[in-house]
Parts: structure tokens; C-alpha cells; sequence
């Protein structure tokens, strides 16, 4: 069921790659929304995803833009303005990459070089985007920007490493800026704090099945899905979230408040 609650606006979309994403799943709601949107990723990422495919359904363009890349980001605004016929009214950002991860790198012996892409991109590239679209003056009045996190940003979680860190970041970033574009601009900037969701991204984490199932347990509401994880972003870029902002949104179903349950502690009856 559809409620036209993006009629009329127009957005960009940061990192869908397959239909597993938060992004891709986003996007299709957004457009069933209403929404004329655009798409974007990594010019790398556009060769390993599917992302022509889902533009294809949207009726939409693609833009590669590297979202660490200042030249890139304006050329996105620039060239999104021109296609959807004016300023935007929302952004996803859904970025994130640790070479230390993909490379296995314990916490406690980082390669640091490594470490500072993952900020790069995990992290500044939210700063990055955010100082593009302020530059360009390319959101609306009362515009929305949501950037998706993970509770490992406040909570040790050690398969996680580095990209905790870039999430504690990326969550610090939103709330500064979201002061400055809130006060001069009424756009409002969040983070949404997701349930470990079954992504492609989310497999490469050490354990993450283990601890997908671990949360399934303890969460009273079970795991938010990425269905639901994109019906919780469209309620961010409409019109009745208006005063919504600075905020880190856990969409977890309880998992954030739980500290045990029935379930997991009856695991460890004798």
C-alpha cells in the first residue's frame, strides 16, 4: 500500500547495490512514494552491483560520484537539479567500506593507512556531501538527510573493528552539521541506527550471523528488516518528521534497551 508520502519531492540516493541493500529497498519505496530520485554509487561499485537495474524500475538515472570526492559530489548536485528539475528534498546516505575488515585485520594491530579510508568513506563522505549540497544551496527548505549507522558506533561489538569508530564519526558529524543546516536552512539531518540487517555488506562482518541471530533473540520486536528499515527512512523525508532532527533513531526493535530476554537466559539453564 502506497500513500504518495514523497509526492512531489525529489532525492538522491547514496550506495544501492543489490536488491539485498538498505539503499536499493529505500529507493523503491521512495519512488513508490512518489519521489523522482537518482542513484549513485562508486564508479567501482557500479561494476560489481546491479544498480542499472534498479534505475531501470525507478525510472531513473545513475551518476557515479566517488562520495569521497569533493569535484564529484558537486557535479552529482549539479547534474541532479538539472535532471529531476529542481533543488532536492532528501538524501540517503548508505556508505560504508573497511579495508581492515575486508582484509581481516584484528583492532589491535590496524593497518592505519587502511584505517583512514575507512573514515574517508564510512564517515567524511556524510561531511563531504553535506558541505557539497551546503555549497551549492541544493536542498530545499526543510529538506531531510539520513545516514544509516550501527549500534557498535556506542556499544563494543568486536567483530566490527574500525567501523565503529567511522559510525561513532559519521552519528557526531549529523548532529554538528545537522546544527548548522537546521538553523540556516530548516534541513534536518539524522542517523538510523538499524537492526543487523542479511546485506552483502553485512556479511563480510566476522560473526555476523552468530550475532543476527543473537539480536533476533533478544530484541522483544524481533530484528527490524530492510523493508522496514526503508518504510522507517521514507517517514524521515516526509512532511510529517518535519521537526526531527540531530537525532540518532535506533530501529532495532528494542534491541538498544534490552539487556537480556527469556529466551537467551533459558539457553543457559542446567
Amino acid at each position: 500500500m502506497t500513500h504518495n508520502l514523497l509526492k512531489g519531492k525529489n532525492g538522491i540516493i547514496f550506495g544501492a547495490l543489490d536488491e539485498k541493500s538498505l539503499a536499493w529497498k529505500t529507493a523503491e519505496k521512495a519512488h513508490e512514494e512518489g519521489a523522482k530520485i537518482i542513484l549513485t554509487n562508486a564508479p567501482v561499485a557500479l561494476r560489481m552491483g546491479r544498480i542499472n537495474e534498479l534505475a531501470e524500475k525507478c525510472e531513473t538515472e545513475v551518476i557515479p560520484a566517488d562520495a569521497t570526492d569533493m569535484d564529484d559530489l558537486e557535479n552529482l548536485f549539479t547534474k541532479s537539479t538539472e535532471i529531476l528539475g529542481g533543488k532536492i528534498d532528501f538524501v540517503l546516505h548508505s556508505i560504508g567500506m573497511s579495508p581492515n575488515v575486508r582484509k581481516n585485520f584484528p583492532y589491535t594491530d590496524l593497518n592505519h593507512a587502511n584505517f583512514i579510508k575507512t573514515l574517508d568513506i564510512s564517515a567524511l563522505s556524510l561531511h563531504k556531501l553535506l558541505q557539497a549540497a551546503y555549497k551549492l544551496d541544493a536542498i530545499n527548505e526543510w529538506g531531510s538527510v539520513v545516514a544509516l549507522t550501527y549500534i557498535a558506533a556506542q556499544r563494543t561489538m568486536p567483530g566490527y573493528r574500525d567501523m565503529a569508530d567511522a559510525k561513532a564519526v559519521l552519528e557526531s558529524i549529523a548532529r554538528s552539521f545537522g546544527y548548522y543546516y537546521g538553523k540556516e536552512k530548516n534541513v534536518r539531518i539524522n542517523t538510523i541506527s538499524q537492526s543487523p540487517t542479511l546485506t552483502t555488506a553485512g556479511a563480510g562482518i566476522k560473526g555476523f550471523n552468530s550475532f543476527y541471530h543473537y539480536s533476533e533473540q533478544i530484541a522483544p520486536l524481533g530484528n527490524a528488516s530492510g523493508d522496514s528499515c526503508a518504510e522507517y527512512c521514507i517517514s524521515l523525508f516526509s512532511d510529517y518528521t518535519r521537526m526531527v532532527t540531530m537525532q540518532n533513531l535506533f530501529h532495532d526493535g528494542g534491541f538498544s534497551f534490552t539487556l537480556s530476554s527469556d529466551d537467551v537466559l533459558a539457553s543457559f539453564d542446567q
